[in-house]
């Protein structure tokens, strides 16, 4: 009942690739933004803030730094597109979130990662994986 397999040992020892990684999150449904946060411990990140109106996100992004974004497209009514600009003018990489689907993505933003919810932690991870990928360094 106490044994360790093999497996479970070398599960643990590797290291994940988004692991410290510190994510801002915007959204507005507070149990959503709780399912993205515990996703986002359990691949290794780090909460840097989690905001659920767009002006508490502008104001965390003008001080403090993160390295990546989970923006729902809609927040308490309001478009995203203020916050992704400044992200974009600071290189910070990101994804949207939203039940809305492409149509509630501007087409300037097409190209950034987009999760339709519901969505899983795999598909968070994946979306995640490909926002760090587009980011120059």
């Amino acid at each position: 009942m106490g044994t360790r397999s093999s497996s479970g040992a070398s599960a643990s020892s590797e290291k994940s690739p988004l692991e410290g990684l510190r994510v801002l999150i915007v959204e507005d449904e507070a149990l959503i933004a709780m399912m993205i946060e515990e996703y986002l411990k359990e691949s290794g990140c780090q909460i840097a803030f989690s905001a659920r109106r767009l002006e508490k996100a502008m104001a965390y992004i003008k001080s403090e730094e993160c390295d990546a974004a989970i923006l729902d497209v809609n927040i308490a009514g309001e478009s995203v597109a203020p916050l992704a600009e400044v992200l974009a003018e600071k290189a910070v990489p990101f994804i949207f979130a939203t039940g809305y689907g492409l149509q509630g993505v501007d087409q300037k933003w097409a190209h950034h990662p987009l999760l339709q919810k519901p969505f899983t932690a795999k598909e968070l991870q994946v979306a995640l994986l490909a926002a760090l990928a587009r980011v120059p360094k």
